[in-house]
Formats: structure tokens, sequence, C-alpha cells
């Protein structure tokens, strides 16, 4: 892709600047997890505590949850939001793919490879 195509800013993204707005953001991917959702999908939850095969999660409005573990989809490292090809997703899972092309949508850049 040539950066001075007119027509670049639908199909990449400067990974320059997205990866200096990442470095802000902490990470550690035991942490956190992706959850099924009736509304969205999935949603990003932290996990608090994990015994035997279920794991108790708090979602982002604050409520508590407790699921399986099996039920839990591995969130992908900063660096991968908003990337080109999903090939290179760490974890390419349901959730994973969903937010990556919803991520780029709000940011209208549209296609994927």
């Amino acid at each position: 892709m040539d950066p001075s195509d007119p027509d670049f800013k639908y199909l990449g993204v400067d990974r320059k600047t997205l990866m200096k707005e990442m470095e802000a953001q902490s990470f550690d991917s035991k942490k956190v997890a992706w959850v099924d959702d009736e509304k969205e999908g999935f949603v990003m939850a932290d996990i608090i505590e994990s015994s035997g095969d279920s794991v108790t999660v708090k979602l982002k409005d604050g409520n508590t949850k407790q699921i399986k573990k099996d039920d839990l989809q591995q969130v992908n490292p900063p660096k991968f939001i908003m990337c080109e090809d999903m090939a290179d997703l760490t974890y390419l899972n349901d959730a994973s793919v969903l937010e990556n092309l919803r991520a780029r949508y709000y940011k209208q850049l549209i296609y994927v490879r």
C-alpha cells in the first residue's frame, strides 16, 4: 500500500501512531478475557478469581459473573488492535475477529485482508 494514495485512509492505519497509543495501556492476557454478551456479542472482562472449571469475572459495568473457563475467549495484545491481516492475530477466535472488525469500522478502515 502506498501511503500517498488518497484511498489509503480507508485501507491502512499508521502503525507508529497506533503503537504510541497502545504503549500507554497495560496488558496481561491472564487477567482479561472475552465473555459472551447478548447485546454486544462479546465484552471484555477482568478475571478476578479462578477455581476449578469456573472463573469469576468483573464486567465493565461493575457487575461480577461466574462462568465456565471453556466459555472464555482469549484477548489479543494491544499491538493487534485494528490489525489489517487477521491471520496475524495471536488468538483467532470469534470475539477477537468481531472486535477487530468493529474497531476498524468505527475508524472507517473497512477493508481487511
